[in-house]
């Protein structure tokens, strides 16, 4: 069987839960829209919304600090703006486009900050044109990238490791099947296709400290870029492509190098 797409998503907000799609329509330059579109701004942190600069994941709430977030099921609807956050027992339902709405969300999420940061609020923020990916602080075109796990990689570091790593711990936009462990890493500087789109590898992913935390218990039980270390000498999982000719991905496109 052809190596193929056996998932797609996108994350609204960064550091929340995942949005599945069955499909993603791609334009050149540009990643997964809708992709990391919000993020949550640390009380401290400068963000000017009409000015939006790239800034350190460390200026938002993200897993590799803040590792509760995970036990939290989000959902966004981008057609009402309606956020909708389950932590157990509360719920929150905010739209994120009114100032009311932008309240209810920054007082929710304030109990998910360091003690020593409880007296204020975080600060949820977007900007047009403007992607809140990790990567976004090296180049424009990194932010706009596309991030892809191969899923045959992530079962070799389980198999040496003794532990099941669920796909959801690296928060890629796409998994492949059927490829071989780790020839990802061969994809840098060059063009692939993933169904109809042509793309081209940018740069590995460097795994952080948000790969420890466990996404059913929200606590840190696997230390992988550790293990990365320990077992390949690096700590890369996954890769980062840019769009140069777009079109619609779909789950099943199959996946081979460009012609």
């Amino acid at each position: 069987m052809p190596a193929q797409v056996s998932g797609l998503s996108r994350y609204p907000i960064k550091g929340l839960s995942y949005e599945p799609l069955n499909s993603a329509a791609l334009q050149a330059g540009r990643g997964v829209s809708g992709d990391r579109a919000f993020a949550l701004a640390l009380p401290a942190t400068v963000f000017d919304e009409r000015n939006p600069q790239p800034l350190s994941k460390f200026e938002f709430m993200v897993l590799a600090r803040q590792e509760a977030l995970a036990r939290l099921n989000t959902s966004y609807d981008g057609s009402t703006g309606l956020l909708s956050v389950i932590d157990g027992t509360e719920r929150l339902s905010a739209n994120v486009h009114c100032a009311e709405g932008r309240a209810a969300i920054a007082a929710f999420f304030a109990r998910f900050l360091p003690e020593d940061q409880k007296s204020s609020k975080p600060r949820l923020v977007t900007a047009a044109n403007h992607c809140f990916t990790d990567v976004g602080v090296h180049s424009s075109e990194l932010m706009n990238a596309i991030s892809v796990l191969n899923l045959a990689s992530v079962r070799d570091l389980e198999a040496r490791i003794g532990e099941r790593l669920d796909p959801r711990r690296f928060r890629a936009n796409v998994l492949v099947e059927g490829l071989d462990p780790w020839v990802e890493n061969e994809w840098l500087n060059h063009e692939l296709m993933l169904g109809a789109v042509r793309c081209r590898g940018m740069r590995l992913t460097r795994r952080c400290p948000a790969t420890e935390v466990n996404p059913d218990s929200a606590t840190r039980d696997i230390n992988v870029p550790r293990e990365l270390m320990r077992f390949f000498g690096h700590i890369h999982l996954g890769i980062y492509l840019t769009v140069i000719e777009g079109g619609v991905l779909r789950i099943g496109d199959t996946v081979a190098a460009a012609s």
